[in-house]
């Protein structure tokens, strides 16, 4: 059902909580118009009256979709040693046996389920390229746009991030036998890209850029290439990155370039806003600033980065220096935007002893309504997308909360939000709207149940 003009009693727009809101649509998807104040003229013909509070739909900056039918399937207490590394050696024998129709159907339901959640936008992180013994398919980009199609099934805008992933470690050490579907050199992901791109033509709801996996896998000559050849392509498109996310990686990268990995990703490339440095856990001080200052995303990853053991950012730090972040959800042990942003702050007090930590340079105002705006800054900005604002030009990506929430009973504005961040664990996302378009009513999303059977004859046959 599309989205024409909306009228809302109140509304986050830029400028702050604004009353009697008019949002006008036009026929691609974007706002064309907000006038608040507009009570008596919104109520004319083809006007629809949101049933709550309306608010900016979040980015999810960090997706690996495929990692959703894995989640919950690798706690077991078996090995003492149990960390990252481990947990990977799993991820690496359930990737053996996924087939793109899978993919598919996994991605499907995952993204479903992030919109029902509040997100409206995601930026897919994809290395899944070739079967898995390596060979490529016949179209090299058939996994790309397998998720592609799910994204539209789902009706989520993407920034799809195909990976250049060449090699098993620091120094261009050989990828192992698990690693071998993830392999492309720069001319390979560039053909990718551009095959991608053809598709995405013209389509305001998709987004291509390019990721490069790690350090660990890449040199810097094909970086340096395919950096270069995405620029060729288009110089504006975002950049991601997985950097210092395990001291094993930090200790690896001081022995093979005597710099730890951010220090070396600010020195040797030109790190601008239009990069995305996903994770960036272990940094030194001076690193922290310095990403801060760069004007660079760092891409936060809560709940992964708990149940992986990974550490936590140095927020505070970043936080003062001003420094662009965002939230994703990247293994998908959660759908939910909302609790990202409460352990983004919980793991800060738990470390600090101390509350109410991430805080803007100077702001007295709550820390869950600072932490919303934030990531939907941050999150628009490594995205490459024009949303996260219920304004002019901007994507008509907005989220209808339930005024019949408990946890958001008798609360407005900033209070309502700081409420939503750290104030029970029911949904409150009562209706969505992407890119003009209903694709949530009433907590129901049109493709649910069809999702759902193919993510459960998929997740049977891996599981068999």
């Amino acid at each position: 059902m599309v989205l024409h003009r909306l009228f809302a009693e109140r509304a986050l727009l830029p400028g702050g909580w604004a009353s009697d809101v008019l949002l006008e649509v036009d026929a691609n998807g974007f706002i064309a118009a907000v006038t608040p104040g507009s009570a008596g003229e919104a109520l004319g013909e083809g006007v629809e009256r949101a049933a709550g509070p309306v608010i900016p739909g979040m980015a999810n900056l960090h997706s690996h979709a495929f990692q959703r039918a894995m989640a919950g399937l690798a706690e077991q207490a078996a090995n003492p040693e149990d960390s990252f590394w481990t947990w990977r050696d799993l991820m690496y024998r359930f990737v053996a046996r996924l087939d793109p129709p899978q993919i598919e159907a996994v991605a499907t339901q995952l993204y479903v389920e992030l919109v029902k959640a509040g997100y409206t936008a995601v930026g897919e992180f994809h290395y899944l390229h070739h079967a898995p013994d390596g060979a490529p398919y016949g179209d090299r980009a058939e996994t790309g746009k397998r998720l592609l199609a799910a994204a539209q099934t789902a009706g989520i805008g993407i920034t799809l991030l195909p990976v250049l992933y060449g090699y098993g470690g620091f120094g261009g050490q050989p990828l192992g036998p698990a690693q071998a579907r993830f392999r492309n050199d720069p001319e390979q992901i560039l053909e990718i890209v551009a095959g991608l791109k053809a598709v995405a033509s013209g389509h305001p709801q998709i987004r291509v850029g390019l990721a490069l996996h790690s350090l660990r896998a890449v040199t810097p000559e094909t970086q340096a290439a395919a950096v270069q050849g995405l620029d060729s392509l288009d110089a504006t498109a975002p950049l991601h990155i997985h950097v210092a996310e395990q001291t094993k990686e930090v200790e690896d990268c001081l022995a093979w370039c005597g710099r730890r990995p951010v220090a070396w990703l600010l020195d040797e490339m030109s790190v601008d806003a239009r990069w995305c440095l996903v994770h960036a856990t272990h940094m030194e001080p001076a690193e922290t600033e310095a990403l801060a200052r760069s004007g660079a995303v760092a891409g936060l990853c809560p709940t992964t980065e708990a149940n992986l053991g990974d550490g936590l950012f140095d927020g505070p730090r970043y936080w003062a220096a001003g420094g662009a972040w965002g939230i994703g959800s990247d293994s998908h042990v959660s759908q939910s935007p909302i609790e990202e942003l409460r352990w983004l702050e919980y793991g800060q007090r738990l470390r600090d002893r101390g509350r109410n930590l991430l805080r803007g340079p100077g702001s007295a105002a709550g820390i869950g309504a600072q932490l919303y705006r934030g990531a939907l800054e941050g999150g628009a900005r490594a995205l490459g997308r024009p949303i996260g604002r219920l304004a002019p030009a901007c994507r008509a990506d907005l989220l209808v909360l339930d005024p019949e929430t408990p946890s958001l009973q008798g609360l407005e504005d900033d209070r309502l939000l700081d409420a939503l961040v750290f104030a029970g664990n029911v949904n409150p996302v009562r209706d969505v709207a992407i890119g003009g378009c209903w694709v949530v009513r009433e907590g129901w999303h049109a493709a649910e149940a069809q999702a759902l059977q193919g993510f459960a004859a998929a997740r049977r046959a891996l599981l068999t």
